[in-house]
């Protein structure tokens, strides 16, 4: 598969949560929360409303929600868990006036508390090679946009991802969490 062709792993999980959140705001939910859940613990959850408590990270301070043209929501959280296995996920986007490499220092030092936190934009490849779900991550192929940062930090089956895009005179960043189980 070409590079054109491959989009990486934070990308297409953006894709998935913006296009969740646009089939929301057609199925009349909105910014509400959808939530089920049996006495077996299996549960569903989709919601076009996120919170910094929910991605695991600090808001970067002066900033505030970051919405593109024809967006109902610049956040998500979705969720589909049972007999031991599913994923969550968490997205919140934001802007700044801020340049990039401020916010990305920011949260450098707020994804410390999740472990070594790599720099995608630099090609880390810590600890390639192990598949151990709660190993080290690794950037694998993703990659930020053209002239953008993306940190991560956590385990494979607990990621908290920070991408930093330039946008006009600020920036533009969106805070990922997700978790992926299976047995």
């Amino acid at each position: 598969m070409t590079q054109q062709r491959r989009k990486g792993f934070v990308s297409g999980w953006l894709s998935a949560v913006v296009a969740s959140a646009a089939l929301l705001g057609v199925l009349g939910v909105g910014a509400s929360c959808v939530s089920a859940q049996d006495e077996d613990g299996a549960g569903l959850m989709v919601s076009g409303k996120a919170t910094a408590k929910d991605v695991g990270l600090p808001v970067y301070p002066g900033s505030r929600p970051y919405k593109a043209a024809g967006e109902d929501s610049g956040s998500a959280r979705l969720g589909l868990w049972g007999g031991g296995s599913g994923f969550k996920l968490a997205a919140l986007k934001l802007g700044s006036d801020d340049a990039p490499t401020k916010v990305a220092d920011f949260y450098q030092k707020a994804l410390r508390k999740y472990g070594t936190v790599l720099n995608c934009a630099n090609g880390d490849t810590s600890d390639k090679g192990k598949s151990d779900s709660s190993g080290p991550l690794q950037c694998d192929d993703d990659k930020p946009e053209k002239g953008g940062i993306l940190l991560k930090a956590g385990t494979k089956e607990k990621q908290h991802i920070v991408s930093v895009e330039p946008d006009g005179k600020g920036t533009k960043l969106t805070l990922l969490y997700i978790w992926h189980k299976s047995d």
